[in-house]
């Protein structure tokens, strides 16, 4: 059945979709002892041109093999100009007793982290789909680079890993946020989030991006204040020079991995110190 949507409206709809079925789904609910907690709080999106000038820098930012909003969608098996493409991208930010949790833990993640970046991403994929049937269904062609064959995570000579669609700098363009020093990105609901994307054959008003610089909301940055998340690096992967992934890498599989099997009796891993007890978790620091 066509759902009765038309563009200038599309990304209002699409939020309140995201947020219903975030509230409904089962697949957002913590479980075990946490039972009906929900993992994500209310989504935040936004929108970009498929045409941005942005998102061609991310071969240079990200690697030269990153995709445009056209290469995207052509590998999602649809053939589109990128002046006819838009792109969402939604945040999905921790609920607060995750972040209370995380933020308490020294070396290791707190259970409902460790739950939200396995189970939660889960939920995030179903999103992920459900977002590209809502679309389809409102007769919409649509596709999910993160579901698509096609997306692969890469070694990058320059930043080292990365991916052909970085969900992180996808959500950039579309006005969400800007990067601090540990490589997350600071956005209206903080830094303790997940987030995901579609690329779409629709032209929708894009999301203003209230920013200059990419780095604009991290204190040290661009103050040389704070550097929090530097002293919650159980790793020593962060310094004033930035954020070292391969240490952080070897630091989850290494060691939280092992610790979650262990002490939470479910395959997964996960850290967050960096996200959580420190000025910008929640929201854009103040200064």
């Amino acid at each position: 059945m066509k759902t009765a949507i038309n563009e200038t409206s599309l990304l209002e709809s699409l939020r309140g979709e995201a947020g219903r079925f975030l509230d409904e789904d089962p697949c957002n609910r913590m479980g075990e002892a946490f039972g009906d907690e929900r993992m994500w709080s209310p989504p935040l999106l936004g929108a970009a041109r498929g045409d941005d000038p942005i998102f061609e820098t991310f071969r240079d930012k990200v690697d030269p093999r990153h995709w445009t909003p056209a290469e995207a969608f052509a590998a999602g098996g649809f053939e589109g100009k990128a002046e006819e493409l838009s792109v969402v991208s939604w945040i999905l930010p921790q609920n607060p007793l995750t972040k209370k949790d995380n933020a308490q833990q020294k070396d290791m993640p707190s259970e409902r982290w460790a739950r939200a970046r396995i189970f939660g991403e889960a939920a995030n994929a179903k999103l992920r789909a459900r977002m590209t049937e809502f679309l389809k269904d409102a007769g919409f062609d649509a596709a999910a680079p993160m579901s698509i064959k096609g997306w692969t995570q890469l070694r990058s000579e320059r930043y080292g890993y990365a991916s052909n669609w970085s969900e992180r700098h996808v959500a950039h363009a579309c006005g969400l946020g800007t990067f601090g020093l540990c490589d997350g990105l600071i956005t209206p609901a903080g830094k303790a989030v997940r987030m995901s994307s579609v690329v779409l054959r629709a032209r929708i008003n894009p999301t203003p991006r209230p920013y200059t610089r990419y780095d604009e909301y991290c204190l040290f940055k661009v103050k040389k204040t704070c550097g929090a998340c530097i002293k919650r690096c159980p790793a020593g992967a962060l310094s004033e020079h930035g954020h070292d992934k391969a240490l952080c890498k070897a630091y989850l599989d290494d060691k939280t991995a092992p610790y979650v099997q262990e002490h939470y009796r479910f395959k997964g891993y996960g850290c967050g110190l960096c996200q959580t007890g420190v000025p910008c978790a929640s929201g854009i620091p103040a200064g």
